[in-house]
């Protein structure tokens, strides 16, 4: 009986917390849903009216919706990818006792608090400029011609400016379940002759996996709302080359002033990343069983 009363008191002390969490998730999402089926234009919002799927079926039938999400997909595989090779090789790195290895850890992790308009435009002007930057200047030295990253690989440079700034939360997560590793493991294949390749693939891998998948998971969520990073290096250019869904929604919204095809998009994206979201919720339980 007592235990009864401490579960409802329970719920009872956190009701008022899940229901303004609720009301902070779904009155913005059902207003979303509501302009969605609306023409209004913030040009002349006297001309509002009632369009049902139109919004909708003007949206993804729009040529720069297919490239959006092609480029949505790259932008988070890229990213995914180069975080997760680069957090494991670091985390290899940095477990080992070193000098200075406290310093050399707060290096690795400090652009996890950097801004990413800020990052943005470090990468911009100070590392990729093609007449003053870092790479610029590198190429100039080797007699090469500088490269105008955000003009000839706009894609490709905002990947790296975000996988940059994602690498040290890899990192860190990977770390951690790297020292939680036992090592009498690893001795035990080092004595028995294994070479550091294979108690790499058959011990180090295995044991990572679940960090591994955590860092998909987590990172997915959140790159597939990239904005920031776009709009301060290449605004979506040239033409749609580095737009993203999140970015062709803000050029609904703010360039072209149609708020409804930008909530439209947005309930469709809302949509898409549920599905990834449950997807990856399904392979990290069967991960983590």
């Amino acid at each position: 009986m007592a235990t009864r009363q401490t579960q409802g008191l329970a719920r009872l002390m956190r009701a008022p917390a899940i229901i303004l969490l609720l009301i902070w998730m779904i009155v913005p999402l059902c207003m979303t849903l509501y302009y969605s089926f609306l023409n209004y234009n913030l040009l002349n919002p006297g001309m509002t009216s009632w369009t049902g799927w139109f919004n909708y079926q003007y949206f993804y039938t729009d040529p720069a919706f297919v490239e959006a999400i092609w480029n949505t997909l790259v932008l988070v595989l890229g990213v995914l990818f180069i975080t997760v090779v680069g957090g494991i090789a670091i985390a290899l790195l940095i477990d080992k006792p070193i000098w200075g290895q406290g310093i050399v850890r707060i290096l690795v992790i400090s652009p996890f608090f950097v801004m990413p308009p800020v990052a943005a435009l470090i990468w911009k002007n100070m590392i990729m400029h093609p007449s003053y930057g870092v790479l610029a200047d590198v190429a100039q030295f080797f007699g090469a011609s500088p490269v105008d990253w955000f003009a000839q690989y706009p894609l490709f440079s905002i990947t790296l400016i975000v996988a940059w700034q994602w690498l040290p939360f890899a990192t860190l997560i990977l770390l951690t379940s790297l020292q939680s590793l036992d090592t009498e493991q690893m001795e035990a294949a080092e004595m028995d002759g294994a070479p550091a390749y294979a108690r790499f693939l058959y011990l180090v891998l295995p044991h990572m996996a679940r960090a591994i998948t955590v860092v998909i998971l987590i990172q997915t969520i959140f790159l597939l709302g990239i904005y920031a990073e776009i709009l301060v290096t290449t605004n979506g250019g040239p033409g749609f080359a580095s737009t993203n869904l999140t970015f062709l929604i803000y050029r609904a919204a703010r360039l072209n002033f149609d708020i409804g095809g930008a909530a439209a998009g947005g309930i469709i994206a809302v949509i898409l990343a549920n599905l990834i979201a449950i997807f990856l919720m399904r392979a990290v339980g069967k991960n983590l069983d």
